[in-house]
């Protein structure tokens, strides 16, 4: 089956950087629903459109690179200047007639969706899936590899050569509001966690404790054999995060 078409947009950020995006009509024009990646990733791969398609049965999709990901400008600080590129991409949302809209993040993405709805606020749900709660997390090989990554010059050279993802170098300050933090200002909009068993990066402690963080109204979704953000996300549970979202919406 085909991928539901979807227009190249050109978004601008508070503080200038350039975000490549795309935007997928629906059938449901009163609902706008922002899809956020994870690390490394971008809205042009196949696991990306997989999960827009799904989606814009329940509402138009806009999907976006974040800064120093894919044709976006920038580097990224890895979970802290992104929730400027997801402000952008709401207020294009509401632009082009979305009266509702939902922010849906995977993986880092995650993280910058509850940072977002936490700090910025303007959204009417969130659902953040195989997110951390904490930062410098690196208890698993996986979150080893991504801290290599970011922190030494050579991890730098290796995501831009094989992942096209320019990071910035040096270390935060002030370190920004971690996840389970930001999760309690987001109330009374609604939000809605999901994670894997299975999932490699972030056990489920994370997903317990953004979820204790945060105020109701709040779900968690733990959900068997899942592993970790986009790349393990079924159809069918895309699905049910969409009817999650359509739910808070009738």
């Amino acid at each position: 089956m085909p991928f539901a078409p979807n227009f190249p947009v050109m978004l601008r950020t508070e503080d200038g950087v350039r975000i490549d995006a795309a935007h997928t009509p629906s059938a449901r024009t009163d609902v706008g629903i922002v899809v956020a990646h994870g690390f490394t990733g971008s809205w042009r791969e196949r696991t990306a459109r997989r999960i827009v398609h799904v989606l814009s049965g329940y509402g138009g999709v806009i999907a976006f690179d974040f800064r120093g990901h894919g044709r976006s400008g920038g580097e990224t600080t890895v979970g802290d200047l992104e929730i400027l590129d997801v402000e952008a991409a709401v207020r294009h949302a509401r632009v082009i007639g979305y009266s509702k809209v939902a922010v849906v993040g995977f993986s880092m993405g995650a993280a910058v969706a509850v940072r977002h709805a936490g700090l910025r606020g303007g959204v009417d749900a969130v659902v953040a899936v195989s997110g951390p709660a904490r930062w410098y997390y690196r208890g698993t090989k996986p979150m080893r590899q991504v801290h290599w990554a970011i922190e030494r010059p050579v991890g730098r050279w290796a995501a831009r050569v094989a992942k096209r993802t320019r990071i910035a170098r040096g270390e935060w300050d002030p370190v920004p509001m971690p996840p389970h933090e930001a999760a309690g200002l987001i109330a009374p909009v609604p939000l809605l966690i999901v994670h894997g068993d299975a999932d490699a990066f972030f056990p489920l402690d994370h997903a317990r404790q953004l979820y204790d963080g945060a105020k109701e109204p709040k779900e968690l979704w733990i959900e068997p054999g899942f592993g970790h953000a986009e790349s393990a996300a079924t159809p069918e549970l895309v699905r049910r995060i969409g009817k999650w979202i359509s739910s808070n919406f009738s």
